[in-house]
């Protein structure tokens, strides 16, 4: 059964649109935890305009379930990972204007570079995950750098799940396939939802992992977290 993964980068831009502390981003994260979620998510961006550096440390001291920290491994990333040690590292080529993460790696490009960061992640202890599409040619060569997963970026597949299902996640089971094959774990995310996860984690029967914020944030605005929590746990559970 695929991990659920819980991003918690809005409930830092709700706290950050009023200042103080409301919410509380640590106390949700533990609460995401006693709710189910087996890992928390963060997406630190140089403008900290949701997750802060300050966070990432605090976060550290009080999770007891899978950290992963995503983001560009510029120098100052890069001393983050360093210096917190998460259990997960996911390679992001973020812009830094970004407003979210909308393409993966071109790893043939980056090659060296990422064989470079994986060296040095995986030195400090840290499972390495390098976001990417779907292109086979592209899933070999991060086979290559020897990361340890790669993170699938589902924005296409969550587009066009309301079309055409089966269209829309072709591509992925063919990636997922062909990384399996070569020896690496499988995360996804970006727009995955309680209307689409549950047909993607069918068809991709090697997911390790998923990663939600955005739509899980939503719907608990509705549902409440623990029930949210509960229902996307559900949708992983074949």
């Amino acid at each position: 059964m695929a991990k659920l993964s819980v991003n918690v980068n809005k409930i830092a831009t709700l706290r950050n649109a009023r200042g103080g502390n409301v919410p509380n981003v640590l106390q949700v994260a533990l609460d995401c935890e006693r709710y189910g979620a087996q890992g928390i998510t963060v997406h630190p961006r140089p403008d900290e305009r949701h997750i802060r550096r300050t966070d990432v440390y605090d976060l550290k001291k009080v999770l007891t379930t899978e950290f992963n920290i995503e983001g560009n491994p510029d120098e100052r990333f890069i001393r983050l990972i360093e210096e917190v040690r998460p259990a997960q590292v996911t390679m992001v080529p973020d812009a830094p204007d970004v407003l979210t993460s909308n393409a993966g790696w071109d790893v043939a490009k980056n090659y060296d570079h990422l064989c470079r960061l994986v060296e040095r992640f995986r030195s400090w202890g840290v499972r390495t995950s390098i976001f990417i599409d779907t292109d086979l040619e592209n899933i070999s060569w991060a086979a290559k750098t020897g990361v340890d997963r790669i993170e699938l970026y589902t924005e296409p597949y969550a587009a066009n799940y309301a079309r055409n299902r089966e269209d829309a996640v072709r591509n992925y089971v063919a990636a997922s396939a062909h990384a399996h094959a070569l020896g690496l774990g499988i995360n996804a995310g970006h727009d995955l939802s309680l209307e689409n996860l549950r047909y993607f984690t069918e068809q991709l029967p090697h997911l390790d992992e998923v990663s939600i914020g955005h739509a899980l944030i939503a719907d608990a605005l509705y549902l409440g977290l623990e029930q949210t929590i509960r229902q996307y746990r559900e949708q992983l559970a074949l």
